[in-house]
């Protein structure tokens, strides 16, 4: 089987769905898309992702996009290391703390929407603080209710893990204040210290001329 992952070294997506293929140690090869140089709405990366969104993994001349989407996908092709709880309590529970982040907090400072809706520039990073500690207040909160341990549920990472880390990131980037989420900052700094979330991270992606912020 062949896997091509497109993907930009800073998309909290595309991290997400690297981390996923690191902890399965499944071989792919990445093709770096910038989308600083709007490379991801050419033609020809349109051709292969109309959205003209970030990852794309293509499975053997298919081309598929969603990261959540393609990491169950892994999850279903490749089940060790499992991504979910067995139990259906805890599974659904991983999920709401995924959605919570890809669905709830995410899209809602994504630089594209920013861009769109807030036409002062200098407002974007405001906008973005508070859609991004609305989302990590609530994760914080539910984290209370689930499995206590070194990931967001129990001791073996979770796809809540891989959202979370890369928003958590994305945080930092917009200089949001971590105080009020001790748990959440514990596990983003436990999961950095893995050998996956490592191998996945934007720094071993970042091109020579890369921004800093």
């Amino acid at each position: 089987m062949q896997l091509t992952l497109y993907h930009y070294w800073r998309s909290s997506c595309s991290w997400r769905v690297r981390w996923a293929l690191a902890l399965k140690q499944i071989k792919y090869t990445p093709v770096a898309v910038n989308i600083l140089n709007s490379e991801h709405q050419q033609a020809a990366y349109r051709a292969i992702n109309p959205s003209g969104q970030l990852p794309t993994l293509v499975i053997d001349g298919r081309s598929f996009s969603e990261s959540l989407a393609i990491i169950d996908w892994l999850e279903e092709t490749h089940p060790s290391p499992p991504l979910y709880p067995q139990d259906p309590l805890g599974k659904l529970f991983v999920k709401q703390l995924a959605l919570k982040i890809a669905a709830g907090t995410q899209p809602l400072q994504n630089p594209s929407l920013l861009k769109y809706f807030v036409a002062n520039e200098g407002e974007r990073r405001k906008h973005a603080q508070h859609f991004i500690t609305q989302g990590l207040s609530v994760y914080e909160q539910l984290l209370a209710q689930g499995k206590p341990g070194l990931f967001s549920y129990g001791d073996s990472v979770t796809v809540a893990d891989l959202c979370l880390v890369p928003q958590v990131y994305n945080a930092l980037r917009f200089d949001v204040d971590l105080k009020n989420f001790p748990k959440i900052s514990k596990i983003y700094e436990h999961c950095l210290k893995t050998e996956a979330c490592d191998q996945a991270a934007p720094h071993r992606f970042a091109p020579p001329d890369a921004p800093s912020t």
